[in-house]
């Protein structure tokens, strides 16, 4: 069995492609933004600010709690989900050292 295309990559490549590729939809982003303004939030809430369907929502929650940018606990039966903030430093770190290259002060450029 051959490579997948994933393994043909680094582990920080994979990671930055993972990340950009949450923040690739506004809902996910519309739910990160809600829970750094209010700190923690039921999933229920998040239905009535976002405007999405349950579905939908918990189908964005899986996503950013599988990168690991928020965790939830089980309180009865609803979830209560906060940014996870170890994970979410380190991101802004990877992130950081990726967007902070700088290209090379010449003027030399394929036009």
């Amino acid at each position: 069995m051959g490579l997948t295309k994933s393994e043909m990559f680094t582990e920080e490549q994979n990671e930055i492609s993972n990340i950009a590729k949450v923040f690739g939809h506004p809902a996910r982003v519309a739910i990160l933004q809600h829970l750094f303004k209010i700190d923690t939030c039921i999933c229920g809430d998040l239905v009535n600010e976002i405007g999405l369907a349950q579905p939908t929502i918990s189908q964005h929650l899986k996503e950013l709690k599988k990168i690991g940018l928020i965790k939830g606990n089980i309180t009865g039966t609803s979830v209560c989900y906060c940014i996870d903030k170890a994970n979410w430093t380190a991101m802004k770190k990877t992130l950081h050292l990726f967007l902070d290259q700088d290209l090379q002060d010449n003027d030399i450029c394929c036009s």
